[in-house]
């Protein structure tokens, strides 16, 4: 079983979950964290204090609502829908990602928060 989280962005609270992957579990061992989002289409990511190369998941195939660690960038990655690299409403990230875990709900909420300043997880 996997680790709750919360996502907290301005007045936005989401549930989610991270995986029981080695990745993931090193991101949870980090919680909380906070940092300052930056937007690339309709994904939200931000760097995170964790260092890990792709491992045997590292895809570029995700779905609205996937959260994935973007080695290159040492960043969280949280999708909720086209991304530039897209040609449907499928989001593709820049690069592969190692899924960690997913929102539990509608992804598409996370549109209302562009410009947000600061995202913080936790573990719920």
């Amino acid at each position: 079983m996997g680790t709750p989280i919360r996502i907290i962005i301005e007045d936005l609270v989401l549930e989610a979950e991270l995986s029981d992957t080695p990745c993931a579990e090193a991101i949870a061992r980090i919680l909380p964290i906070e940092a300052v989002p930056h937007v690339w289409g309709d994904e939200l990511y931000f760097e995170i204090p964790v260092s890990l190369p792709p491992d045997e998941t590292a895809t570029t195939r995700v779905n609205a609502g996937d959260i994935g660690y973007w080695p290159p960038g040492r960043a969280l990655a949280i999708f909720f829908g086209r991304t530039p690299m897209s040609t449907d409403d499928r989001p593709v990230p820049a690069s592969a990602v190692n899924p960690v875990g997913a929102i539990r709900g509608d992804a598409a909420v996370l549109r209302g928060v562009r410009g947000a300043r600061r995202i913080r997880i936790e573990k719920v």
